[in-house]
């Protein structure tokens, strides 16, 4: 790990060889920040050229140690996927290196934690600042789907919040293609993801849109962000999949009043139990709810009263300035 700037080798799951022969690249490995089914998250610093220092997050995966099906189909189609990807909301890679049978995929540090550790600490996201985050992710799916890509594991453990607030879509394991080598739409049959953020036709086993299923995952993760708390409870599947055939859900009584109409009619439009109706990602982006905010004068774009949030718009087009630059110099 790192230690004052020097090399400390005793990294679980990292061997000292593996640390040195990064070092020699200009990574310096730090601590485990989290751990999947198949891969350890460890932070870490990168040295450039001028000698400044880059904070990362790097995600191992050990080949050895996963299963056949995940080293033969679903690893390769990430990293097909993560190399294709160039979006200001969307993690960025940095590099990807192997050694042996691990898989040591770099990327940028989100600075903030994920979405989900966020909602809980500060109990609901003030709709304001909801739209802004919602607007970022939509942009994100959107850009993803333009590829025929659908990320197929939204959560908001999957949402990272950068230094400034930005939202950051990552983790593509599940992330598949939409359309096969001759042009055809190819429609999805592995159960992939939370169940508790899964579409009704994910749950229940037949093929689906997974770009459908996006948009359904979406909406699931904007009504936790103005409620703080999940729409349906997962813990019966069966109840699960009845609550979300009949739209069995409904905002805190507190703050039923204090969310807009239009913030539960795109909540609504999302939760469709019919992929056939429900709305996607280009319809998402022209709605009124966001339509509104983006049409009202620059000043109006206020953060909520929350401090630590208050950089978040003042930021906004600077990050994605700072994004450019950094692909031009990397």
């Amino acid at each position: 790990m790192c230690n004052n700037g020097e090399i400390v080798p005793q990294t679980r799951g990292t061997r000292s060889s593996d640390i040195h022969a990064l070092a020699q690249q200009g990574y310096k490995i730090g601590t485990k920040i989290g751990e999947g089914s198949y891969a350890t998250v460890i932070n870490a610093t990168f040295v450039d050229e001028s000698g400044r220092n880059i904070n990362l997050a790097c995600k191992v995966i050990d080949k050895d140690k996963a299963p056949v099906d995940f080293v033969e189909k679903f690893f390769p189609r990430e990293m097909d996927i993560l190399t294709k990807l160039d979006h200001p909301n969307i993690i960025q890679i940095h590099s990807i290196l192997q050694r042996g049978p691990k898989i040591f995929i770099f990327m940028r540090f989100a600075e903030r934690g994920d979405l989900l550790t966020h909602v809980k600490r500060v109990s609901f996201i003030e709709e304001k600042q909801a739209k802004i985050w919602f607007y970022q992710m939509a942009n994100a799916l959107k850009y993803l789907h333009s590829f025929d890509i659908a990320h197929r594991d939204l959560k908001c453990e999957n949402i990272l919040l950068s230094e400034h607030f930005n939202i950051k879509l990552a983790d593509f394991g599940f992330a598949c293609f939409c359309q096969s080598n001759n042009g055809n739409r190819v429609l999805s049959d592995t159960y992939c993801g939370s169940a508790a953020y899964a579409a009704p036709e994910v749950v229940y086993g037949m093929p689906y849109d997974p770009k459908l299923a996006d948009a359904w995952s979406l909406g699931v993760i904007l009504f936790i962000m103005l409620n703080g708390k999940m729409p349906f409870d997962d813990a019966n599947l069966s109840r699960l999949l009845e609550d979300q055939r009949s739209r069995k859900y409904a905002f805190r009584r507190k703050l039923h009043d204090v969310i807009s109409p239009h913030a539960k009619a795109t909540v609504a439009v999302l939760l469709d139990p019919c992929p056939e109706s429900r709305w996607n990602l280009r319809e998402i982006l022209k709605c009124s709810w966001l339509l509104m905010e983006r049409e009202r004068p620059q000043k109006e774009h206020l953060p909520p009263p929350n401090q630590q949030l208050q950089h978040e718009h003042q930021h906004a087009h600077e990050h994605e300035h700072e994004h450019e630059q950094e692909q031009k110099q990397q």
